[in-house]
C-alpha cells in the first residue's frame, strides 16, 4: 500500500491525504504509515474527526498505549480511558481551568521542547493528537504545535561536537520541567512514583538507521557531570536543535490527527488565550524497542 504524501517542510513533516482512520487500520495501512513515520517523523491527517472510541482503536494498531504522567495522578480523567491523555485547559467538571490551577501548570509545561515520556524506562514512540475543539483568533497566539527534527539537527553538528556526544548519557525526570516552572505541589510517593532513567543523548532511529539526538526538558543533567556544566550544555545543544531550520509548525483545524516520532523528534505547544476552551487528545504508543537501545535503568 502506497500513502499519498505532500511534503510539508523540506527535511520532514508530510500530509497524508486519501485515508479514513475512523476505521481501525488494517495491517497493510499500519505497514505503509510506519514506512511513512521513518521517512516523515510527523504526519498530519486533516479532516479526521475521531471519536475516543475511534481514537484508542487506531492508535492500538500500533502498540500498546501509555499513560504518561496520568500514573502519578490521584484524580480521575475526564476522558472515557486511562490511554486518552487530556491536552486541555479544562476541569475535570468541564469548566475553563483558572490561572494557577495544576491543569494549567501542565499546559505551559507543553510549552517546552521535549520528547513524550522521555523520563520513562519505556517512553514514547509514535504520539498521535486529535484537535476536538481550538480557541478562536487572539493575540496571546493560536495554540500551534512546533515540531523539530532531532536527526537533522544531529547531521548538522560538527564532528568535534559529533566526538565529544558519542557515549555522553542524560537523566529524564518527569517532573523536572513541572518544578522549574514552579508547581512544587508533588508528594514523596508521587516523586518516588516515577524516579529518573538514563538516556545516549545520541541514539539510533531503528526505522531509518539515522542517528538522532535524544534531549528535551526532562533532561536534566549529563550523568559524571557537575550539574551546572551538564545542564548549560545541554541548553546550548537544545538551542542548536531547534534552530527554525529544523522546526515545522503545525497550524491546527478541527478534526486534525498529527502522529509523531518521539525518538527522533521533539516539540511544543504553543501560547493561546487560556481563557477560551482547547481540547486535544493524546495517545502514546511504548517504545519497547529503546530499552535495548539506551540505557534505560532507573538512575
Amino acid at each position: 500500500m502506497t500513502l499519498d504524501i505532500r511534503p510539508l517542510h523540506p527535511l520532514f513533516a508530510g500530509e497524508v491525504g486519501g485515508v479514513d482512520l475512523r476505521r481501525a487500520p488494517g495491517p497493510d495501512l499500519v505497514a505503509a504509515i510506519d514506512r511513512a513515520m521513518d521517512q516523515y517523523a510527523v504526519l498530519v491527517f486533516r479532516g479526521q474527526p475521531l471519536s475516543q472510541d475511534e481514537q484508542i482503536a487506531f492508535a492500538s494498531a500500533f502498540g500498546a498505549l501509555d499513560i504518561g504522567l496520568a500514573k502519578l495522578s490521584k484524580s480521575r480523567s475526564r476522558l472515557d480511558y486511562p490511554e486518552l491523555i487530556d491536552i486541555s485547559n479544562v476541569a475535570r467538571d468541564g469548566s475553563i481551568a483558572p490561572s494557577g490551577d495544576k491543569r494549567i501548570a501542565g499546559a505551559l509545561a507543553n510549552q517546552l521542547w521535549h520528547s513524550d515520556s522521555s523520563f520513562q524506562a519505556v517512553p514514547g514512540k509514535y504520539s498521535m493528537l486529535s484537535a476536538v475543539i481550538l480557541p478562536g483568533p487572539s493575540v496571546m497566539g493560536a495554540g500551534d504545535t512546533e515540531f523539530a527534527d532531532m536527526r537533522a539537527a544531529y547531521d548538522a553538528l560538527d564532528d568535534a561536537m559529533k566526538a565529544k556526544l558519542d557515549g555522553l548519557v542524560a537523566e529524564h525526570y518527569a517532573l523536572y520541567s513541572r518544578m522549574w516552572l514552579g508547581d512544587e505541589d508533588w508528594t514523596g510517593e508521587q516523586k518516588r512514583g516515577m524516579p529518573p532513567v538514563r538516556w545516549k543523548i545520541v541514539r539510533t532511529h531503528p526505522g531509518s538507521g539515522r542517528k538522532s539526538l535524544f534531549i528535551g526538558s526532562h533532561a536534566n543533567r549529563i550523568v559524571g557531570w557537575p550539574v551546572a556544566e551538564g545542564r548549560m550544555f545541554l541548553l546550548d545543544l537544545l538551542e542548536h536543535a531547534t534552530q527554525r531550520k529544523f522546526v515545522y509548525r503545525h497550524e491546527w483545524r478541527v478534526g486534525d490527527l498529527v502522529i509523531w516520532d518521539n525518538r527522533c523528534t521533539l516539540h511544543r505547544g504553543r501560547p493561546y488565550n487560556m481563557t477560551q476552551r482547547r481540547e486535544l487528545r493524546r495517545t502514546t504508543t511504548r517504545d519497547y524497542d529503546a530499552v535495548n537501545d539506551g540505557l534505560a535503568e532507573v538512575a
